[in-house]
């Protein structure tokens, strides 16, 4: 299988298996990656992790099967790659990308739309795009700037060079730089203490991330309101008033 699933209570890890490849992403792993977020939309899957097997997360598009034709790339994007990037950024959960290896062109992208990155010392981070004469996809002029700015957004990607991964923590691509044989823990620590949030909640402040550079701040503040209603429906609303009250830790159920 190109693309495996493993749930652990209410975290679900998606694994990309091509690492004879570094994870290149082909046909089958597009439609892999599909099916694993189709099961992360259940309501008790609490939180995501992506990573990938073997000593790389993913280099990329698998090049040796790129169309040769123009319009077909574009088609390819529009049909495989942008449905699991907008999947990624839509799904009303944290997302986690445990970057194990090299993230390259449409794999660092992969990783750039999810919530949080934690990287092994291993991992290294390259645009990769513009090597091969093509333009950065797969959402990566959109979510790269917003981490680290539109000039240094623009340099890194024109420039294609290699970031180590403490140059990324330091630039704040990850959160968090651990070494390569305590990642699995280190991601297992921050999913624990997810799933221990009001998972709604958690939800919806991503949407209200997501849209804060693209809305006015009155159109922001409506959302607020609005989105705020939403969140004071839930049970986990009325759990944290009534541990509050009782000065006792919430029981959060994602519900």
């Amino acid at each position: 299988m190109e693309v495996e699933t493993r749930r652990d209570g209410a975290v679900l890890t998606i694994t990309l298996n091509r690492p004879e490849v570094l994870n290149a992403l082909n046909e089958a792993m597009h439609e892999g990656l599909a099916g694993a977020l189709q099961q992360a939309v259940e309501q008790d899957v609490r939180a995501v992790v992506i990573t990938g097997a073997g000593r790389g997360f993913c280099v990329g598009a698998d090049v040796s099967e790129l169309p040769r034709e123009p319009q077909a790339i574009g088609e390819l994007l529009r049909s495989r790659f942008n449905p699991n990037i907008r999947m990624i950024c839509r799904l009303e959960k944290p997302v986690i990308a445990a970057v194990n290896g090299p993230a390259a062109g449409a794999g660092l992208a992969l990783a750039m739309a999810c919530d949080l990155r934690l990287a092994a010392e291993s991992a290294s981070f390259v645009p990769a795009f513009l090597g091969i004469g093509l333009v950065p996809d797969s959402g990566l002029t959109h979510t790269l700037p917003r981490v680290i700015g539109p000039a240094a957004a623009f340099e890194w990607l024109v420039s294609g060079r290699r970031m180590a991964a403490a140059d990324a923590a330091e630039r704040g691509l990850v959160s968090r730089v651990v070494p390569d044989d305590e990642l699995a823990a280190a991601t297992t620590a921050l999913t624990d203490d997810l799933v221990r949030k009001p998972t709604v909640a958690v939800g919806l402040t991503k949407r209200l991330i997501g849209h804060a550079g693209e809305i006015t701040l009155d159109e922001q503040l409506d959302l607020e309101a609005k989105l705020q209603a939403v969140a004071a429906g839930t049970m986990d609303f009325a759990e944290g008033i009534a541990a509050f009250l009782e000065k006792r830790p919430p029981d959060f159920t994602g519900r």
